[in-house]
């Protein structure tokens, strides 16, 4: 449905509906360094309600919405002027006082910012409506919006991301999908990609907290065989070297965890964040190319100041700086992903020692006769937590390769 259609006059008159356009259409402006709008295309004339006469040489908060935290923009104006592309769900306002939403994705250009927008539909973004309401009414409270920023990644947190990155990653392929999925049309090859790769390595992430706490639950044996060796006095002299070399594994298991799934800083982590780069820039880039086949097709007026060729030819720049960067982080996914299988053959060979301890507990339950119940109820629990470890890391093998191997197809189509 868009502003032709006879059900947008019945709104009309009334300030605190949304104001519709149709699912296909995308947004466009370009602004200067301070804000102030250059170009635009008619999507965004006509949607905002504003003559051409009023945007041009306006300032981009003349369609900002109320209901918007301050926090957002603080935290949009951070990451523009570091020189890095952002995306967010903006809620604006049409100058009848509707209000309309998009998913915006904004970028630094020479002498100043492209956006390009889209409709937003998908479940993310009903979610995000509601952390906007309680930041809105935080900061209504006093909260000044730096403080704002900080607490919007709080409560992202909160949803499940690690960073912002994180999730606007989530978010534009959230809304691509959504939107090609009910207009019937097919996510690339190279999107696809990246969203085989972002699920793997958010179940590697499943797998290997679940591993951890495996871990946890078998880090008492040790002292439990020392109480058992303690009771047996002679006879338990076995039973408590294994109970040290048993120790001495767990130590080690405990530092491959520390240092590859635990922390902002640890493999995993980079191997993710490298991953979710990847496919918001991807994203990115098809967004911007249907801009610019936009631009190449539209037969529209447009004010003199502007040059559909030139808007064209700028967006051509900036799919062209995504699709590089894009490539970059492959590099990385590549180095990182390879770094991670190295570790988990690491895991491996503990997990193997953990097979040879359980053996020698099982052959000293045995000798023990009556008196060994209790160590037989430690090899018990060795044997389920042991099962559950080496299938969970196995299904890491499995997800890692499908990394590597969506790594290398990728390098193929960019």
């Amino acid at each position: 449905m868009t502003e032709l259609n006879p059900q947008f006059i019945a709104e009309a008159s009334n300030s605190t509906s949304e104001a519709l356009f149709h699912l296909s259409e995308l947004f466009y402006s370009r602004t200067d360094e301070r804000g102030v709008i250059e170009a635009g295309n008619s999507v965004f004339q006509r949607v905002a309600g504003h003559e051409w006469d009023d945007l041009i040489g306006a300032p981009h908060k003349i369609i900002r919405h109320s209901d918007m935290p301050k926090g957002v923009f603080q935290l949009m104006w951070d990451t523009l002027k570091d020189g890095q592309p952002m995306g967010a769900y903006v809620k604006n306002r049409r100058k009848d006082g509707r209000y309309y939403w998009v998913y915006a994705l904004v970028a630094p250009v020479d002498g100043g910012y492209v956006s390009t927008r889209m409709k937003p539909t998908s479940e993310l973004h009903q979610k995000v409506i509601e952390v906007y309401k309680e930041l809105l009414q935080e900061e209504q409270n006093g909260l000044n919006p730096k403080a704002s920023a900080e607490r919007l990644l709080e409560m992202l947190k909160g949803l499940g991301f690690a960073s912002y990155a994180a999730f606007q990653a989530t978010a534009i392929a959230s809304e691509v999908e959504s939107r090609a999925r009910q207009l019937g049309r097919p996510i690339d090859q190279l999107q696809k990609r990246f969203l085989d790769m972002s699920r793997a390595i958010a179940q590697v992430q499943v797998e290997t907290s679940e591993m951890t706490e495996a871990f946890k639950a078998i880090r008492t044996v040790p002292m439990n065989m020392r109480i058992i060796a303690s009771r047996l006095e002679n006879a338990g002299g076995p039973i408590s070297a294994i109970s040290v070399n048993y120790s001495q594994m767990l130590e080690e298991m405990s530092t491959w965890v520390t240092t590859f799934v635990d922390g902002d800083a640890c493999v995993f982590a980079r191997i993710r964040d490298a991953i979710l780069e990847g496919q918001f820039l991807g994203f990115a880039t098809a967004i911007e190319q249907e801009m610019i086949e936009v631009f190449q097709s539209v037969d529209a007026s447009y004010p003199d100041e502007i040059s559909l060729a030139k808007e064209a030819a700028q967006l051509d720049e900036m799919r062209k700086q995504f699709k590089k960067h894009t490539s970059e982080t492959l590099n990385s996914v590549e180095s990182e992903a390879k770094r991670f299988g190295r570790s988990v053959l690491d895991m491996k060979r503990y997990v193997t020692g953990l097979s040879s301890t359980r053996m020698m507990c099982k052959i000293e339950s045995a000798s023990l006769s009556s008196s060994g119940s209790a160590l037989a109820g430690i090899v018990d629990q060795l044997d389920d937590c042991q099962n559950e470890i080496e299938q969970r890391l196995a299904r890491v093998v499995e997800l890692n390769a499908v990394i590597q191997g969506n790594t290398s197809m990728l390098r193929s189509l960019i």
